[in-house]
């Protein structure tokens, strides 16, 4: 009787237990807190502008969630650069490969994420306190 419940106990929770993950609506770059829609539209070499950033993080796949520079499909790394003819608010080009690029469109704001203001804070919350315990130490020796 034992086995038939343990059996039963183990049937159910395979038959339950199932491991999802998002499908992406479509292929996307976030950058300086925008979020960019990569098109089909390749951008020529001519109109390639500066390095503006690259891929530094990969969202979540469960749940979503991703911060900073950000790529659904690209690998970290993967630069961005400006298009000459076009101001960056509108849009951006992504190295898909060495020398080729594609457009990205402006889609949205980014989402706000708590590790946005860890990155933008944390090297403050690091350099404080060792300048006061520098300017402590510091003003221990003059004062002896």
């Amino acid at each position: 009787m034992k086995r038939i419940v343990l059996f039963f106990i183990l049937f159910i929770i395979t038959l339950t237990s199932s491991v999802q993950a998002l499908s992406w609506a479509y292929s996307f770059v976030v950058w300086n807190g925008n979020v960019y829609e990569v098109k089909e539209e390749k951008v020529l070499e001519d109109e390639v502008g500066k390095i503006i950033g690259k891929v530094k993080t990969k969202p979540n796949d469960m749940t979503g969630n991703y911060y900073g520079n950000a790529s659904n499909v690209y690998p970290k790394g993967t630069k961005y650069f400006e298009i000459n003819s076009i101001p960056t608010e509108t849009a951006i080009a992504v190295e898909v490969e060495e020398n080729k690029w594609q457009k990205a469109d402006y889609a949205r704001e980014a989402p706000f994420h708590w590790m946005n203001l860890v990155t933008k804070i944390l090297p403050f919350l690091i350099i404080i306190p060792i300048v006061i315990v520098i300017l402590v130490r510091f003003r221990k020796q003059r004062i002896s």
